[in-house]
């Protein structure tokens, strides 16, 4: 545990009617569904390092926005209400460009998921929301 939040990216990548998704392979949310993302690493810009963790999770190469189309925290408490993990998120929103989507990194599995059967997956906390109303909106 640490006493200062971690940084990261996620990316919403479109291709036709779905929406680019990974089942994370580690904790947290091991299992889960969710939009490919990671750590910003020390001297890397926000949306290079979305580019970054598209293509190791995904091998898949996209046209991202200029700059996060939204930030949030992600936050996760214990019983006794202590937290546990504090990340705060930068998440583009990203049109697929090329590559053959095939899991790498710390992702379990990676596919296209139709926008219709979003709500039959196990997705991390905000995601289906999150997909939902950015989806609509691009």
């Amino acid at each position: 545990m640490t006493d200062m939040p971690r940084f990261g990216v996620s990316v919403l990548c479109r291709r036709a009617d779905g929406v680019l998704l990974v089942r994370r392979g580690k904790a947290p949310y091991l299992g889960f569904w969710s939009l490919p993302g990671g750590l910003v690493e020390f001297g890397e810009a926000m949306r290079d390092a979305a580019s970054r963790e598209l293509l190791e999770e995904t091998a898949v190469v996209a046209d991202l926005d200029a700059e996060p189309t939204e930030v949030f925290d992600l936050i996760t408490r214990n019983d006794a209400g202590e937290t546990e993990r504090h990340f705060v998120i930068a998440m583009f929103r990203a049109t697929y460009l090329s590559g053959d989507v095939c899991a790498g990194d710390d992702a379990a599995e990676a596919a296209f998921v139709p926008l219709g059967r979003i709500g039959e997956l196990d997705l991390t906390p905000g995601t289906a929301d999150r997909i939902r109303h950015h989806f609509t909106r691009a």
